[in-house]
């Protein structure tokens, strides 16, 4: 029975969960399956011998990047340092597998790697929803979508932070070997096999807004105390003392986009607050954010990725 070699690229500084999620999934022998072939797990390092893990403890690696060489699928759990240049050993090793055949994988911060090694130019790609911005500017050529939980072109997959790698790795199961397998290998892991959604949802809003000495933040303020009722731009721009045209402009330099956008980013965002701490039906809380409730179920799986009430019954409080 022929397997299929996972090649997992170790590092000092390592988080054990991605590590850990790897493992679980593809070094574990799983016989009831009865499939024809199953994976060769192969933990492996530019310099093998002990690594420090994120927690104070080390792991002993085998093997070095020649088993890269030889392997099916080859995944980066993630990388040292986000601001740091990769190893050009390890960069070479991702191209050179990539060229021979290996389906590339990256986990969290390890599409960083597989962005300098090229991998990614020309191809949409994910990360932590922490790094997309960096990742962004340090190579332009990628275009990076921090909203899904992986991306998957075939012969390069990037999936975003921590929790995400499970369901990349289920989802490599499934083009492995199908739904049912993908199923039962969850089931038996104790997971979801697939999560409604993307990273919007677990994701931390930064809220824009501009200094306080500017009118248009005299604006914003007013906008979020009153998003429960109807806003027109002309009033905003009224209470700023600047004409639409000019109050547009200078709103979109202070919060990355137009009022209308943000006034419905904002009813969302306030709507997701109520649905993890309040008892109201979805009914009240399009309500109370100034939405009818089709134009709030539709604006806030547009933005968070899932419904209204599958967000409150993953984080209600």
């Amino acid at each position: 029975m022929r397997s299929h070699r996972i090649a997992c690229l170790a590092f000092d500084g390592m988080a054990p969960f991605e590590l850990s999620t790897v493992a679980e999934v593809f070094a574990v022998p799983r016989p009831e399956l009865a499939v024809d072939w199953w994976y060769r797990f192969e933990l492996c390092a530019e310099t093998p011998g002990p690594h420090r893990v994120v927690g104070g403890f080390d792991i002993v690696v085998h093997h070095g990047l020649d088993r890269l060489r030889y392997a099916d699928t080859v995944i980066v759990p993630g990388v040292a340092d986000v601001r740091r240049e990769v190893a050009p050993a390890v960069l070479y090793a991702l191209r050179d597998a990539h060229a021979r055949g290996a389906r590339v994988v990256s986990i969290c911060s390890g599409a960083f790697a597989l962005a300098a090694a090229g991998l990614l130019d020309g191809k949409e790609a994910t990360t932590h929803w922490r790094h997309a911005r960096l990742l962004q500017e340090r190579h332009p050529a990628v275009a990076v979508d921090a909203s899904v939980l992986y991306v998957d072109h075939g012969s390069v997959v990037t999936a975003a932070g921590t929790a995400a790698g499970i369901d990349v790795c289920l989802h490599l199961v499934r083009t492995d070997h199908g739904a049912d397998v993908a199923a039962r290998v969850a089931r038996r892991m104790v997971v979801a096999v697939h999560r409604e959604g993307g990273q919007a949802q677990f994701a931390e809003h930064p809220v824009g807004r501009a200094p306080s000495d500017d009118p248009v933040d005299t604006a914003m303020r007013f906008a979020r105390d009153n998003l429960h009722r109807r806003l027109a731009v002309e009033e905003l721009a009224g209470l700023a003392h600047l004409s639409v045209r000019q109050f547009e402009r200078r709103f979109v330099d202070a919060a990355g986009l137009p009022p209308g956008r943000w006034i419905t980013r904002e009813r969302i965002r306030a709507g997701a607050v109520l649905l993890e701490s309040a008892d109201q039906p979805i009914e009240g809380v399009a309500a109370r954010v100034g939405l009818t409730v089709a134009g709030f179920r539709h604006h806030f799986r547009e933005m968070m990725g899932v419904s209204p009430a599958v967000y409150r019954r993953q984080f209600r409080r």
